[in-house]
């Protein structure tokens, strides 16, 4: 069975039935819950929860009968900081370990197919992505 670690954005696109990506992120992901796993982690739940008033709300919107949810492992913390450390050698401007670094290095880790609309996760990460602005499945 494939597993598909679904980014922030793509949920986001869905949730917030976005004009441009809502329907394509929407279709995506129905196919690749029929064929596979969706997996999403704590930084993509903190992340659509600061969207939320309650804890309820955001299991409503994260329903574990869909979303399996996965930790992420030590060794995939690592990853992300040594991305992190390319991505500031090549004059990038954030300070700190970005989220996206955190989601993509758990998908490298773990072996997952990521699925979102940011492309550049594939520059520090060696990882399958699937994009639903671009990808048809």
């Amino acid at each position: 069975m494939s597993e598909y670690l679904i980014d922030t954005n793509v949920l986001l696109d869905v949730i917030g039935a976005d004009e441009q990506f809502g329907d394509c992120s929407r279709v995506l992901l129905e196919q690749l819950a029929e064929e596979g796993m969706l997996i999403i982690n704590p930084v993509v739940y903190a992340e659509i929860g600061a969207m939320c008033d309650s804890l309820e709300e955001l299991d409503n919107l994260l329903p574990e009968t869909l979303f399996r949810r996965d930790p992420i492992p030590w060794e995939a913390h690592f990853l992300a900081g040594q991305a992190f450390r390319r991505y500031r050698r090549n004059k990038g401007q954030q300070k700190r370990v970005l989220a996206d670094f955190l989601i993509a290095a758990h998908a490298a880790y773990a072996g997952y197919t990521l699925v979102s609309r940011d492309s550049g996760h594939k520059r520090y990460f060696n990882i399958e992505l699937l994009n639903p602005a671009v990808q048809a499945v």
